[in-house]
């Protein structure tokens, strides 16, 4: 019997791929262990760095039925759901595209430099999208407002290139939130498609690794008109791995609550198979995050279900929670946790404060104790943020 009616795993094992996002993000210094870092686009092989966004990912797709379901209970009809989807995945791909800007700029003819613009940016986003609490619709509809204005100005300032080539804001791969924004899309309305069907998702699934598969290939080559906009999605990459949890979480739906030990041995199995695939597929296709290769996007699904079957068989079968309240905070307020950290990046930037000293550090394991006390603390920074009230939501 599972101990909650709630699944405690979806949240814990979303907030660990974000602690340990924001552990690696941090830690790419000279020095540090290959195994934690980025694996270079040409090179065959991948490290935990690798499997963090994938995992997340993953976890994006777990939460789609529990979210669109909450907000049927809800009397949401189809057509309000949809339009949820559609601002969502709008806001997602704008933040995204802003924080891929940042490293743009160009202070000498956007009169602003990288640091400020970034924090203002920061700031704004945190306006509009703040989930506000206990405040007047005036002072809530001002708040926003204000961020929106923000927005725009620093969008109007931005400039990057050069004198003599002066160029402004692009989508380039979308940014990490655009990229989930993209993922989120295709695998919402895949559910609002098929709803329960484990045949129906299967099948999408499989569809979308076969266009990564081809897009790999150079066979989609006819669709490269549209390729600036909807690349995310004609690659099949991101889709296929949002798409793998999506079909995971049905499967836990299905059978998790009924019998435990079934869904246990089928999670286990599955993992095998789909991490067994990804190694066959490596005769074809080299294991690359960079490149977004079907082999790496299947070995990372086979992780992830893997972890996501202990995870829920130590949380919520056997009850041992303590030990994730790290985790649990990070889980239930994802979106806020990940972009928290970059204003205090920033700031301690924009003024030279030796707070990164760590990182200077020749000793790996200075560099790494750094880098976790770093990401536990924007775990916890983001909580703080939360139970003040600040706490973003698309």
């Amino acid at each position: 019997m599972l101990k909650s009616n709630r699944i405690l795993s979806i949240d814990i094992m979303r907030g660990l791929t974000l602690f340990l996002m924001l552990f690696v993000n941090d830690l790419y210094v000279p020095g540090v262990p290959e195994w934690l870092t980025h694996t270079k686009a040409d090179y065959d092989g991948m490290g935990l760095a690798d499997w963090v966004f994938p995992g997340f990912l993953f976890m994006v797709g777990m939460a789609i039925p529990y979210a669109i379901q909450s907000r049927i209970r809800i009397g949401d009809n189809n057509l309000r759901i949809f339009g949820h989807v559609l601002i969502r995945t709008a806001s997602l791909l704008l933040i995204g595209v802003l924080m891929l800007n940042t490293s743009r700029i160009n202070p000498e003819l956007s009169g602003i430099s990288k640091n400020l613009w970034a924090i203002l940016m920061y700031v704004s986003v945190f306006l509009i999208w703040n989930n506000y609490r206990d405040l007047s619709i005036k002072v809530v509809v001002f708040l926003k407002a204000l961020g929106i204005i923000g927005l725009i100005v620093l969008a109007a300032v931005f400039k990057s290139g050069t004198p003599e080539n002066v160029s402004w804001m692009h989508t380039g791969w979308w940014g990490i939130l655009g990229l989930i924004g993209w993922g989120y899309l295709v695998s919402a309305l895949v559910y609002m498609l098929s709803r329960e069907s484990l045949l129906k998702t299967g099948i999408f699934c499989l569809l979308f690794v076969g266009l990564n598969i081809l897009s790999q290939l150079q066979l989609t080559s006819f669709l490269d008109p549209i390729n600036p906009v909807f690349g995310v999605i004609i690659s099949g990459n991101v889709p296929s791995i949002v798409l793998t949890g999506l079909f995971f979480s049905l499967l836990l739906r299905r059978i998790g609550k009924e019998n435990l030990k079934k869904f246990l041995l089928v999670a286990i199995v599955l993992g095998i198979v789909v991490l067994i695939s990804g190694f066959v597929l490596r005769n074809w296709f080299i294991i690359s995050k960079i490149k977004g290769t079907p082999s790496w996007a299947m070995i990372c699904n086979g992780i992830s279900i893997l972890v996501f079957a202990v995870l829920f068989f130590v949380i919520d079968v056997l009850g041992f929670t303590r030990w994730s309240a790290l985790f649990k905070p990070a889980g239930q307020n994802s979106l806020t946790t990940y972009l928290a950290p970059d204003i205090i990046y920033f700031i301690i930037w924009s003024v030279s404060f030796p707070v990164l000293f760590y990182k200077q550090s020749d000793i790996p394991l200075v560099v790494v104790a750094g880098s976790l006390a770093w990401a536990a603390a924007m775990i916890g920074f983001a909580a703080l943020l939360s139970k003040i009230g600040i706490r973003l939501k698309l």
